[in-house]
């Protein structure tokens, strides 16, 4: 299970620090491709890529919008190992993506992490908290 919010770097060959409680997860390798929203990445488990891959793949085919997304989202994602030392690389094509420059933040969103850029988490953390903490209907249309 992905959970926190860990502030790293990512360095000049695209490489960044996973997390020690992300790596429990992820020991047999990740995938990162395009988040579904806002300038973001997701990182997945091979276990979690598997199940997304699933929900996705059980979509009938000959539906326009499943190939169109299925083509974005597959065409973006990238296997990647987990060095010795704990780090793994980002391709640019999605370090571009991202808007990803020095400062990023890897954030657990319980099957996935996702992978920003410390000013993009920050406006979108901002908007969210003051959403969440100023109004209670946001609760209750979540079913709480």
């Amino acid at each position: 299970m992905f959970l926190g919010e860990h502030h790293r770097t990512i360095d000049n060959k695209g490489r960044i620090f996973i997390p020690a409680k992300f790596r429990e997860e992820i020991i047999k390798g990740v995938i990162i491709t395009k988040g579904f929203d806002e300038k973001c990445l997701f990182l997945f488990s091979k276990e979690g890529w598997s199940r997304l891959q699933e929900k996705i793949l059980s979509n009938p085919m000959a539906k326009r919008n499943t190939q169109r997304f299925s083509r974005w989202f597959f065409s973006s994602a990238t296997i990647e190992s987990i060095d010795q030392q704990g780090r793994t690389r980002i391709p640019q094509n999605l370090i571009t993506h991202a808007d990803l420059k020095k400062d990023i933040v890897l954030v657990g969103v319980s099957d996935r992490a996702e992978i920003w850029s410390k000013e993009n988490w920050e406006k979108y953390y901002d908007s969210a908290d003051s959403q969440y903490t100023d109004d209670q209907n946001a609760f209750e249309e979540l079913g709480f």
